[in-house]
């Protein structure tokens, strides 16, 4: 199944090549940050995985951490970066290293914020060594603060010869919305920055997944297309709904599930009416506009689609891209946000929506 994670990320395997060629160059004096947003589902981690597999040269050193979904704690990252590490080598002092790696029996309160951090940077240092190295942060969306702040340091470290890459989803979806805002501004500012937005698969790409899952099968576009409606173009829903219909001809691909109401059955609401080979999955449900911060910014419909780009962290070629517009059109819906909602940054506007939980998904692409 691993097609389906991949297929129309061609671009996006070869600005990694590109990014790491940088760093192996010793061409940058700081690491080489890539960012790679999107919603649940999109194939970060995948696309992740399958551009760290296809580096040249292997990277020296690989340091990979996430967060802690259910017992969260200061620098997560880390902690998982060096569970299960032989530490003893390194030059750092025993109890901070045993606070940074979350030991059982490290002190509670020893350092101060400030020299903590410094430690976090220096032991990231140490294990990275002469590199070349690539450090992956899973799921910035999810980590603590203090993991935030090391990430955000890591991305401007002098001398540091690592290509710094950072999944996450939107930060709307966040633990710590407004921080994260902050943390991706300033690792996508950091001068040569990689930023990725993955959304949904078109049509056309569903059908070369199909094509590469039943070979030989022709595959008309009315198949490609109820398959995108039941799955979104989700790759996730999409990979699901290949591996629930293993074994089976395509068409089964959107039949309509066991206990499904048909579309004649109409004592029921609309919603409960649409056959499940016809409904759109709600993979980001659809809110309402109209909430009272939108009201209260007179804002388009369009801006509030830049809007959530803004808040995912898109540059505005990437906006443009994702809704058919030009980068012009795109500045001057950026320069209207800015007046009506009085912020001074771009930043500030992601923020602004952010604190309101205002309904500002990522577009769709068909």
């Amino acid at each position: 199944m691993m097609p389906v994670s991949l297929v129309g990320r061609a671009r996006e395997l070869a600005e990694f090549d590109r990014a790491w060629s940088t760093v192996v160059a010793g061409r940058r004096a700081a690491p080489t940050v890539a960012v790679v947003t999107g919603g649940a589902g999109v194939g970060k981690s995948l696309l992740v995985a399958a551009a760290l597999d296809a580096l040249t040269p292997r990277p020296a050193v690989v340091l990979a951490g996430a967060a802690r979904v259910h017992s969260p704690a200061p620098y997560d990252w880390l902690a998982a970066v060096l569970s299960g590490r032989d530490t003893s080598g390194l030059d750092l002092p025993p109890d901070a290293l045993a606070w940074l790696a979350q030991h059982p029996t490290s002190p509670r309160e020893r350092y101060a914020p400030g020299a903590l951090l410094r430690l976090a940077v220096r032991t990231v240092r140490l294990l990275v060594g002469a590199g070349p190295a690539v450090l992956v942060v899973e799921d910035l969306h999810a980590l603590d603060p203090a993991s935030l702040n090391l990430i955000g340091e890591l991305a401007t470290a002098a001398e540091l010869p690592a290509l710094l890459v950072v999944a996450t989803r939107p930060a709307e979806e966040a633990v710590a919305p407004d921080l994260a805002v902050r943390a991706l501004s300033r690792l996508c500012g950091v001068r040569g920055a990689v930023r990725q937005h993955l959304g949904p698969l078109r049509t056309a790409e569903v059908a070369e997944v199909l094509s590469q899952v039943y070979p030989g099968s022709p595959q008309p576009g009315r198949l490609a297309s109820a398959v995108w409606r039941r799955t979104g173009g989700n790759p996730f829903a999409l990979t699901e709904l290949l591996a629930a219909h293993a074994g089976q001809p395509p068409e089964a691909l959107i039949r309509p599930l066991p206990g499904t109401p048909g579309p004649r059955q109409s004592t029921r609401s609309a919603g409960s009416r649409r056959s499940a080979g016809s409904a759109r999955p709600a993979l980001r449900p659809a809110r309402p506009v109209g909430t009272t911060g939108v009201r209260e910014a007179e804002l388009t419909g369009r801006e509030v689609e830049v809007l959530g780009c803004l808040v995912a962290g898109m540059s505005n070629k990437q906006v443009a891209k994702a809704l058919g517009i030009s980068v012009r059109t795109v500045t001057v819906h950026v320069s209207n946000l800015l007046r009506k909602t009085g912020a001074a940054s771009r930043t500030e506007v992601a923020l602004w929506a952010v604190q309101r939980r205002l309904p500002v998904p990522a577009p769709v692409e068909r």
